[in-house]
């Protein structure tokens, strides 16, 4: 019995959300699943915040009754441990501040952990033209000094090609890059660091 017990909280402790082999709530055919749920839930919680999607996920791989599934997370919804919208918000404030996503990228990693579209909607409207704009010209000016040995139009298509990466429109990217060229140097060689209207695909 000691054996077992400390076998089970080691599981537990690795992260391991079935019960122990050969454990009573692993040989008990009346296990209660609700409390397996309710564990799987709480576990994941613990490491880092989750969608309701996720979760129900993650029950699912360890054989969680979809019906008994929905109750729980039901339950952590009343009670605010589970909140998509919530959850959306912070993802915006802190990808966006933190690594300048675009809001389509942000929309298609919201997605991805299974967030309602009417949801991360409300979230990625958080985000207004101006502040993607700004943050798209952010990410430029700390790349600006990488570039310094690339001809203007490199130079352009990589910073471009930069802010693709980040979800960034063609027409963002092309102003972005041109406010950038032009406050750091100078409209010199006839425009912004050389750079004339052929160095990006047309803006959307």
């Amino acid at each position: 019995m000691t054996t077992g017990g400390r076998r089970g909280r080691r599981a537990a402790g690795n992260g391991f959300d079935a019960p122990v082999p050969g454990s009573s709530a692993g040989v008990t055919p009346d296990a209660d699943p609700s409390a397996v749920a309710r564990g799987i839930a709480l576990r994941q919680l613990a490491m880092a915040p989750r969608t309701r999607a996720q979760l129900a996920e993650a029950m699912g791989r360890r054989g969680v009754p979809d019906d008994v599934a929905q109750v729980v997370l039901d339950r952590f919804e009343e009670v605010q441990l589970v909140d998509d919208g919530e959850f959306a918000r912070q993802w915006v404030q802190t990808r966006h501040a933190g690594r300048g996503l675009a809001r389509r990228a942000l929309r298609h990693e919201l997605r991805q952990r299974g967030v309602a579209d009417d949801t991360l909607q409300e979230a990625v409207d958080l985000i207004d033209d101006d502040q993607e704009l700004e943050a798209a010209r952010g990410l430029v000016r700390r790349r600006w000094p990488s570039t310094r040995g690339d001809d203007p139009q490199r130079r352009a298509r990589r910073l471009a090609g930069m802010l693709a990466r980040k979800g960034y429109s063609a027409a963002v990217a092309f102003r972005a890059v041109r406010d950038v060229a032009s406050e750091l140097d100078g409209g010199r060689d006839g425009g912004p660091d050389g750079v004339d209207d052929g160095w990006l695909p047309d803006p959307e």
